[in-house]
């Protein structure tokens, strides 16, 4: 499974595009779509849209990867946009703690979907941006859910476009 056009839509909107390094609401250093940059980059001369386009798209594939790996249940398109939208703003290790990804793997698809209301907060407060987003991905997650679970992907359908592997195997 990837992000669809209308996950991607999602982060551009909820990010926004800015040629030059920024502070995020968190205080990290940013550049593009929301891009943490890391201390291993460096943009002084700020980005084009072209070359941020291309960051977006690898920050997009490490989160698909984290959902991938994280959850063991099957999901509609919506929720996987919903998942990776939530991972690529907060961060694969807040997915990996969090009551909503607990909630999600027992088959609790609807608390879980509650749980992303619990994510509105930065420096303690809450935040409109972050509680739009939240909603937005409610909207995602929840769009046609009857019709949907129909077409729910399993876990090991939900990959990035590349095959899972067994370690096993390559060991051979």
């Amino acid at each position: 499974m990837q992000l669809s056009a209308e996950g991607l839509d999602l982060i551009k909107k909820s990010e926004g595009f800015r040629d030059h390094v920024y502070r995020d609401v968190a205080g990290f250093p940013t550049i593009g779509y929301g891009h943490l940059i890391k201390p291993t980059e460096s943009f002084p001369e700020g980005i084009a849209e072209p070359q941020a386009a291309a960051i977006l798209a690898a920050d997009v594939q490490a989160a698909e990867q984290a959902v991938a790996r994280l959850v063991k249940v099957a999901l509609t398109q919506g929720q996987f946009d919903a998942l990776v939208d939530f991972c690529f703003n907060l961060g694969a290790g807040r997915l990996a703690g969090s009551t909503m990804l607990r909630e999600l793997n027992v088959g609790h698809h609807d608390a879980a979907a509650q749980q992303l209301f619990a994510w509105d907060h930065a420096g303690g407060a809450v935040n409109a941006g972050l509680k739009a987003r939240r909603q937005a991905e409610f909207d995602l997650w929840t769009r046609d859910a009857e019709s949907n679970r129909a077409n729910a992907k399993p876990p090991a359908e939900i990959t990035t476009g590349r095959p899972k592997t067994n370690a096993a195997t390559n060991a051979a």
